[in-house]
């Protein structure tokens, strides 16, 4: 096992907080050192030490990246919270009579939301009339999601006929695994977003999906996301949370609607 010193803990935290925004407890000690292993190895190099100061590097932006790939959680599967999709279904989106719908998973992870969100949106409102955006701080999770290749064992909370009517299973070398069909790959689209960057032109939503991913960040910048969510929502909009979150103190203009849903409110008209 490498040796993580004071100083090179310390300045891997500097560095992961800088780029994701999220502070690396003390007790994350041995999770840092487990995950970056495999990036030493890559590099050549031999201490946490040389890998910290190859990191302070100005041109190792994309190094940076990798680190931030390592250390960041993403645990997820289909249909996780299938409540929430039950809501969308039957409660959002026939209120929502605009089209296009633009929808945005804002942790997408490796994309099992993003899917599941296609196949109701399919199921519900058919073909068209609706964009999907997926976005997520990790390169390497982003690249999963657009290849939309699964293992079989993320499907516990998938509907069987979703499962027959978008999915391939595999044969031979992909034995195991699915392969989301293409029609329903072609109607997302995923990038690379930081949630705490404001300024990105992403635009506004008619529904946000930000599950599971506010409880990695502090309360200051817990309630910065999810005023920035707001102010990206349109008029009418539902964002959905994970039911494990806090969101108190953050979701003023917000209705509550259901568990961990809330709506933003019509603009009345001016008489």
């Amino acid at each position: 096992m490498l040796r993580l010193s004071e100083q090179s803990f310390g300045t891997l935290r500097m560095l992961f907080e800088r780029e994701s925004g999220i502070r690396l407890r003390d007790e994350k000690r041995t999770l840092v050192v487990s995950r970056l292993q495999a990036r030493l190895e890559q590099r050549g190099m031999r201490s946490m030490e040389d890998y910290c100061a190859l990191l302070l590097r100005p041109a190792e932006q994309e190094e940076r990246q990798r680190m931030v790939d390592a250390l960041t959680t993403h645990e997820t599967y289909f249909f996780r919270e299938p409540r929430h999709f039950e809501h969308l279904a039957q409660q959002a989106l026939p209120a929502l009579t605009q089209r296009p719908l633009r929808i945005w998973s804002a942790a997408s992870s490796t994309g099992e939301e993003v899917y599941s969100l296609a196949m109701t949106l399919a199921e519900t409102l058919g073909p068209a009339g609706w964009e999907l955006l997926g976005s997520d701080i990790s390169t390497r999770v982003l690249d999963v999601a657009q290849r939309g290749l699964y293992v079989l064992n993320r499907l516990e909370c998938m509907p069987r006929m979703f499962l027959q009517k978008y999915c391939r299973r595999g044969f031979g070398q992909y034995e195991g695994q699915l392969l989301i069909n293409s029609s329903l790959r072609a109607r997302t689209r995923f990038l690379r977003h930081n949630l705490l960057d404001a300024s990105n032109p992403l635009g506004s939503f008619d529904v946000i999906f930000l599950r599971n991913v506010l409880i990695y960040f502090d309360p200051e910048r817990r309630r910065y996301i999810v005023r920035n969510m707001i102010s990206r929502l349109n008029p009418g909009g539902f964002i959905y949370f994970g039911s494990s979150e806090s969101v108190s103190g953050s979701t003023e203009g917000l209705e509550s609607v259901a568990s961990s849903v809330f709506r933003r409110p019509m603009q009345r008209m001016k008489p």
